[in-house]
């Protein structure tokens, strides 16, 4: 038995980007920001920030699209997935990405120009996206 699952609670880095795909199901892309703080040996405050690119498919997508933005706190939930691809040197690349099937809202509700989100609420994805991955429109 194997299990690939992800749990992040993080903040978004960037405005969620939406398109959709040649058969029109919708994808959302954006990043979250994890840190880490702890007191190294010296008893000095250290802190590490660990940026993680987020892939939600379907009427999850949309629901990032309509009620997510920069700065706010978020809870996801999903898997790991990498892929890969040639730059433009035919060098192959790697990118990983949590692939969203839950998001949850955190934190207060955004004041007035950051977005009219609930301050709870959130979506599980109700489709996965196709395995033919060209299909991606990013």
């Amino acid at each position: 038995m194997s299990v690939n699952k992800v749990i992040l609670v993080g903040n978004i880095g960037r405005d969620v980007e939406v398109r959709h795909t040649p058969g029109g199901s919708a994808v959302a892309k954006f990043s979250i920001a994890t840190n880490e703080i702890w007191k190294d040996k010296n008893g000095q405050r250290q802190e590490h920030t660990e940026w993680h690119n987020i892939v939600a498919w379907g009427k999850l997508a949309e629901f990032c699209g309509t009620y997510l933005s920069k700065g706010r706190q978020i809870y996801v939930e999903g898997s790991i997935r990498t892929r890969t691809y040639d730059d433009e040197k035919g060098n192959r690349r790697y990118f990983t990405e949590v692939r969203a099937q839950i998001i949850q809202l955190l934190g207060p509700k955004p004041t007035a120009g950051e977005g009219g989100a609930p301050a709870s609420g959130g979506g599980e994805a109700p489709e996965f996206p196709p395995d033919n991955e060209e299909d991606i429109p990013f």
